[in-house]
């Protein structure tokens, strides 16, 4: 994620476009979890010891690239990305929520039980 040294004020609107931008981050970072969901691939833990898979990262490289691009510069707080002390995002106002991959442990079983969530945060709503 890249650092903002101040944040202004934002008010998003929801566009079709900025919709259906959001929802091709989304099935490109799909399209990449089903690829790791088809291998025989590595389970990790984090730190407080829920797992974590390639799919997990690649998932988030991909949104977190992808919303970076976008027009609006917002901060990004992923499952997955760089911890965030809630000092630093307490006063953010406006915010992308993400969990590329939830459900892991469902992904893991490989039950079919996981989605890709990206929420955009305004006013804590």
């Amino acid at each position: 994620m890249m650092m903002r040294d101040t944040l202004p004020e934002l008010k998003i609107q929801i566009t079709e476009d900025l919709i259906q931008e959001v929802i091709r981050i989304s099935r490109q970072a799909g399209d990449v979890i089903m690829k790791v969901y088809q291998t025989d691939f590595d389970i990790q833990l984090k730190q407080d010891f829920s797992p974590v898979t390639n799919a997990d990262k690649e998932a988030n490289a991909i949104i977190e690239n992808g919303l970076n691009t976008l027009d609006y510069k917002i901060p990004i707080l992923s499952e997955e990305g760089r911890d965030i002390v809630y000092d630093e995002r307490k006063e953010w106002q406006t915010f992308w929520l993400v969990d590329p991959l939830d459900g892991t442990k469902d992904f893991i079983k490989k039950n079919g039980e996981f989605t890709v969530n990206i929420a955009l945060i305004e006013d804590q709503t």
